[in-house]
């Protein structure tokens, strides 16, 4: 399996970064473990958490995801096998809240805590924050990236003017630039990336990694009728999806799959993976099935009347 450069960074990656948002929530010690273990035997290299996973369940705080993969990397012994990427900008707490200097600086110190390491290889801004000058949000990453604790910076959920104008200002001011960018990007959501985003990402280098890869499980196919939805937790949030170009993407995913003999979820990937810009997207599983339905995508590639057949469903 050929890795891709990361940008215009020194970092390469397998073609699928594997999300950490559900270890702690979804996915307890045990299957957590057992999911990592599986990720990287098959070829997996990026882990991608943030410190706010997962905070919004009742009884938890923050940094359930970190510390659960901070126990694997204990227990496995895998630090060096793997790249860690983790955010700052949704969890307050010391320093003050979202992007401001003093706040990116405790946050990363918190990270490192959790994940028991010395660098985080890809830390995001997890969100824009408009209150804060760009310069000394990016001068704050500066000295973590100075410091050796960080060693590439990344946005995520960015517009593209701000993007634009946060790369501006570390060009002129000789600060670390952001070299990622994290949008969501599926089959089913593709207006908050496609177009001017997207196209700077591709003239600036800049490599894409995109969350809800699989529209939080939409697109494997299993939701077909609104009796589907009650499924998983997050089938309930996916009624909208069932409704206009949702069915239309579905209905050609089921031709790829056939012409193919790959999964749903795999095709989507897949897709995703050959689009302009795009390094790797983003997958969670909670159990090794999961995985090892993930992983094939990494090597599947889809013929041009395949991905434009996908790509005219979900216009």
């Amino acid at each position: 399996m050929t890795q891709r450069r990361l940008g215009s960074t020194d970092l390469k990656i397998a073609p699928l970064v594997l999300g950490g948002n559900v270890f702690g929530w979804t996915a307890d010690r045990t299957a957590s473990f057992a999911v990592l273990d599986a990720f990287v035997a098959g070829g997996g290299t990026m882990i991608d958490t943030a410190d706010v996973y997962s905070a919004w369940i009742d009884g938890h705080s923050g940094g359930e995801s970190e510390s659960m993969i901070g126990e694997w990397l204990k227990t496995s012994g895998k630090r060096d096998a793997v790249l860690l990427a983790t955010k700052v900008g949704m969890l307050a707490g010391d320093g003050g809240e979202k992007l401001a200097p003093a706040r990116i600086a405790a946050a990363a110190e918190a990270s490192l805590k959790r994940l028991g390491t010395d660098r985080i290889d890809l830390y995001y801004a997890h969100q824009d924050d408009e209150q804060v000058a760009q310069d000394d949000v990016l001068e704050a990453f500066g000295k973590l990236v100075d410091a050796g604790k960080v060693r590439v910076i990344g946005a995520s959920n960015f517009h593209a003017a701000r993007l634009k104008s946060a790369v501006d200002i570390a060009k002129a001011s000789g600060l670390p630039r952001y070299h990622v960018l994290q949008p969501e990007y599926n089959l089913v959501s593709r207006e908050k990336f496609e177009g001017e985003l997207q196209d700077y990402c591709v003239t600036e280098n800049i490599g894409v990694l995109p969350y809800y890869g699989l529209a939080s499980g939409f697109l494997t196919g299993k939701y077909r009728t609104r009796d589907d939805l009650d499924q998983s937790v997050r089938g309930r949030g996916m009624g909208k999806l069932l409704e206009g170009r949702g069915k239309d993407v579905l209905d050609a995913l089921d031709g790829v799959v056939e012409e193919t003999r790959a999964t749903h979820a795999q095709v989507a990937l897949a897709w995703l993976m050959a689009q302009p810009g795009v390094t790797a997207p983003i997958a969670s599983a909670t159990t090794v099935t999961q995985v090892e339905d993930l992983l094939p995508a990494m090597t599947l590639t889809l013929s041009d009347d395949q991905r434009d057949r996908l790509t005219m469903a979900g216009a």
